[in-house]
């Protein structure tokens, strides 16, 4: 796994949050939830964002949040049941993923175990992303591209 360290802007976002277990049920979330409420709100093509606000390797997988995000401008009010938050940006780690779905939760985790320790980086307090670009697609056996990130000092 390749990695490169940029700097994000911060962004403020609107986003959905999902309850539950991480894995296939985030995509169907995207699917059938946050790109229709995105549509409806005239928030396509902009770039969105992932956001685990939990570790499932120390919460219960029932009680795992992940929030689906998508960039806004700097007024912009969310109606129920969207909200909005701030990222922060800053330093970030970034490993390009391409694959489906079900493939995610292993390429986070080599990111974590492997690829980060092997590049002398260290983590910093910061919400880990992943990131999606504004003209992302999806092709039609689920493959896409986006890219992870994990904020470093």
């Amino acid at each position: 796994m390749e990695i490169r360290v940029i700097e994000i802007p911060p962004a403020k976002v609107a986003y959905l949050r999902y309850t539950g277990p991480f894995g296939p049920a985030i995509g169907s979330f995207w699917s059938d939830v946050f790109n229709p409420w995105r549509a409806a709100h005239g928030l396509m093509a902009r770039t969105t964002y992932g956001v685990a606000q939990d570790d499932p390797s120390t919460t219960p997988p029932e009680r795992c949040r992940y929030d689906a995000c998508v960039e806004v401008e700097a007024g912009y009010q969310a109606e129920a049941p969207a909200a909005t938050a701030q990222l922060p940006g800053g330093r970030h780690a970034v490993a390009r993923y391409r694959g489906d779905g079900s493939d995610m939760s292993a390429a986070w985790g080599t990111f974590f175990s492997q690829a980060l320790p092997a590049s002398g980086l260290e983590m910093r307090p910061g919400p880990c992303l992943e990131r999606y670009p504004a003209d992302y697609t999806e092709d039609a056996a689920g493959v896409f591209e986006c890219e992870l990130c994990i904020p470093v000092k």
